[in-house]
């Protein structure tokens, strides 16, 4: 346990996203390594020692940028550490990014963790960073991804191709998804 409590980036119904931890290391490792795991992310599973990973850990949290950062997910209810998801190729100029997202606990995959994380991570960068559209790519054969990423208010796009692999483009604007959510608290008459 660290000596302070990380930074809380966002609170939603079911997960907290805060600041990443040397703590979150050995989970964070184990989740790089899996093969399956990998496979979403359409990259090969980790094969650097652990003692190599937690040096380049420790220097990204000594050293964060503003146009990549990952996040812890923890479930609200528990504390535990399930996943991550971050920002990555940040444009201030734009005021856009692209959003990736691991829950690495399987335990928690098809409960709604990452339709939660994903609405509370935009909530996040549309209102902290001033952010006015967010992306992302997702294996087209990834349908659980895409349904969740869908009620989490991305619009699918097209399909594209990057590195040999085929993908789905979703992106969402902050005009739509915070109007989408103050409908949503309007109390019906």
């Amino acid at each position: 346990m660290t000596a302070t409590q990380p930074k809380t980036v966002g609170t939603g119904d079911l997960v907290r996203l805060r600041e990443k931890t040397i703590e979150d290391a050995e989970r964070d490792y184990a989740w790089r390594c899996d093969p399956e795991l990998a496979a979403y992310d359409a990259a090969r599973p980790l094969t650097t020692r652990f003692a190599s990973f937690l040096a380049t850990m420790s220097e990204e949290l000594k050293y964060p940028t503003q146009y990549r950062r990952t996040f812890g997910i923890e479930d609200l209810a528990t504390g535990k550490h399930i996943g991550n998801v971050m920002y990555y190729g940040y444009d201030g100029f734009l005021r856009e990014a692209e959003l990736g997202i691991t829950i690495g606990d399987r335990e928690y995959w098809s409960h709604g963790f990452g339709r939660d994380t994903v609405r509370t991570m935009l909530h996040y960068l549309f209102n902290n960073l001033g952010l006015r559209r967010v992306y992302l790519h997702t294996l087209v054969w990834n349908g659980r991804a895409q349904a969740s990423f869908t009620k989490a208010g991305f619009q699918r796009v097209r399909e594209t191709r990057r590195a040999g692999y085929d993908f789905v483009y979703m992106e969402t604007y902050a005009d739509d998804f915070l109007a989408a959510e103050r409908e949503s608290e309007t109390p019906e008459a």
